[in-house]
């Protein structure tokens, strides 16, 4: 990517075919799909790159057991439909970024026999319905086996347990690398970029975006032929400000993971916690050194702060603790999340938990702003290529068709499972950081690391013993558009979501980095440390979790 400042250089004399809002998975993936058909595109951003939604995700490529349990509970063809298609669409992330998704075995605990064959039967209707797609068959495993494969499981009751298929992903970074992507191929993108208004022509079409820039408070206008708009739970607001008077579309459902020690699971196998007392599913997955539980679900307003809460917490460690031999507590929390979900309303619609995930486009024949409401990371490929369609439609001229189902992302080509190696062996870089940037950065690790080998101290690590290396975060800075404390250790490294204790750690000497590159003052430095470290014990206050500053 191009610096912030070189990026609005360059955007601010052209005019674009399309200009995409919101850089979320849905906007990032629209952005690339419309650039490799051809359009010139840019994509602008209120905030960093995937800062909301699309970094909050339970961390799974699925088609949705839960959704497909309610296609058959309820003859709801809505619901199947989704499940099919996220089923297919999930190969295809798997395929598009292999150093950042993989295959993940999941087991379901059963209590009698009757649930055991009625699990199995749903299981097989899940590889039935992915086809060619399925990634592995599933099959049922006896008590003692499920004991194998998940040694801390509580046994008490369990008549055996239903083996299955899914897909497991970094989400924040798999949206930064849809973003490096859309750079290489030539796309502008700018984060930190709200727009505020819009200008017209006589007819009332929107011939351009007014942007304020939220870092220095400058404002330009940005020209397009098409406004595609990818906002996620904000949608609506962009949708007002492009037609004041339109009726909302968006519901909004918070959804809350905690990270707790992966000793509680001692297994790579991953724990679906089948049915809780109010209707919904809970993941017990091993993510990065530690144990991902989520989500909860409740409606939210539009702009409420999405931090986990005690309450939100004890819920889910309340059946973490029943299904698991670990016995939990607040304490044991390392880290929390949480995010808010887009959901579609529609006439007659009741409990979030019970709308359909899945996407629609919208085309306001006033404004011809075109939205995509709704949808899952999963499926964020296909909501992409539905409203490029659109956007090519809007256009004119000759359709191009989607060529991003077998595109692969930046550092897929090139990439194995033995590239630490190689990193170890050409760079002298320890096991643990060697396999931290292989899985990060896939083949452009190499990019990386020589861009660390040109700074000075560059192979240090972060803070003492992190595989985290400075040159690492220095990249992050220089050429993905990081600017905060937050942007680095958050969506481009990730330690964030999963180690509060290493964040506070990691602070200061991110912050000395970012001051470096961005020319800060020492009172700017500090009072960036100094803002994030209170961020993290507000969020772990809020959560009842203890740090040690």
């Amino acid at each position: 990517m191009r610096t912030r400042i070189d990026t609005k250089k360059a955007i601010s004399p052209r005019s674009f075919d399309v200009c995409v809002i919101g850089g979320g998975a849905t906007g990032l993936g629209s952005a690339l799909d419309a650039q490799l058909r051809g359009m010139s595109v840019v994509l602008v951003d209120a905030g960093d790159f995937v800062a909301q939604t699309s970094s909050a995700s339970t961390k799974l490529v699925h088609g949705g057991v839960r959704y497909l349990q309610q296609a058959v509970e309820r003859f709801d063809a809505g619901q199947f439909q989704m499940v099919r298609k996220a089923l297919h669409e999930r190969i295809y992330m798997l395929e598009a970024a292999p150093f950042l998704a993989r295959p993940l075995e999941l087991l379901v605990p059963c209590f009698s026999a009757w649930q055991l064959v009625y699990m199995a039967i749903g299981m097989k209707m899940y590889e039935v319905i992915a086809g060619k797609a399925s990634l592995f068959p599933s099959r049922i495993l006896s008590s003692s086996a499920a004991r194998k494969k998940l040694p801390t499981l509580r046994m008490k009751h369990v008549s055996g347990a239903v083996s299955y298929a899914d897909g497991q992903f970094d989400d924040a970074r798999y949206g930064m690398t849809l973003a490096a992507s859309f750079a290489e191929e030539g796309g502008e993108l700018l984060n930190y970029a709200r727009v505020v208004d819009f200008e017209r022509d006589v007819k009332g079409k929107l011939t351009a975006a007014v942007v304020e820039d939220q870092l220095t408070g400058e404002r330009s206008t940005i020209r397009a032929k098409v406004f595609l708009n990818c906002t996620g739970p904000f949608a609506d607001g962009i949708r007002l400000l492009a037609h004041p008077g339109m009726t909302p579309r968006l519901r909004v459902s918070k959804g809350i993971h905690i990270l707790l020690p992966l000793e509680g699971i001692k297994s790579e196998t991953a724990l679906l916690i089948p049915k809780t007392e109010d209707g919904r599913v809970i993941f017990a997955i091993p993510w990065f050194g530690s144990l991902l539980v989520g989500t909860t679900e409740d409606e939210v307003e539009v702009g409420a702060e999405m931090a986990a809460t005690e309450s939100e917490i004890s819920y889910l460690l309340k059946y973490v603790n029943q299904y698991l031999e670990c016995d939990f507590g607040l304490n044991d929390v390392k880290a929390a999340f949480a995010g808010a979900r887009p959901l579609v309303a529609s006439e007659g619609s009741v409990d979030t938990k019970k709308l359909v995930r899945d996407h629609e486009v919208e085309v306001d024949e006033r404004s011809g702003l075109i939205s995509i409401l709704g949808g899952k990371w999963t499926t964020y490929r296909a909501m992409a290529e539905d409203g490029v369609n659109h956007v090519m439609h809007a256009l004119g001229g000759e359709f191009k068709a989607s060529t991003t189902r077998r595109y692969k992302l930046a550092g897929a080509d090139g990439y194995s499972s033995e590239l630490w190696r190689k990193l170890m062996n050409e760079f002298a870089i320890s096991e643990a950081s060697a396999h931290h940037l292989s899985e990060k950065f896939g083949s452009n690790a190499v990019k990386v690391l020589r861009f660390a080998k040109a700074t000075a101290n560059g192979f240090e690590p972060l803070y003492a013993g992190s595989e985290i290396l400075c040159g690492e975060v220095l990249y992050t800075i220089h050429c993905e558009m990081a600017t905060s404390i937050d942007d680095v250790l958050g969506r481009r490294i990730g330690l964030e979501f999963h180690d509060w204790q290493g964040c506070i750690e990691a602070a200061a000497a991110t912050g000395r980095l970012l001051a470096a590159e961005l020319q800060w003052s020492e009172e700017a430095t500090q009072q960036a440390i100094d803002a994030y470290k209170t961020k993290l014990s507000r969020r772990a206050q809020l959560a009842a979790i203890r740090l040690r500053d």
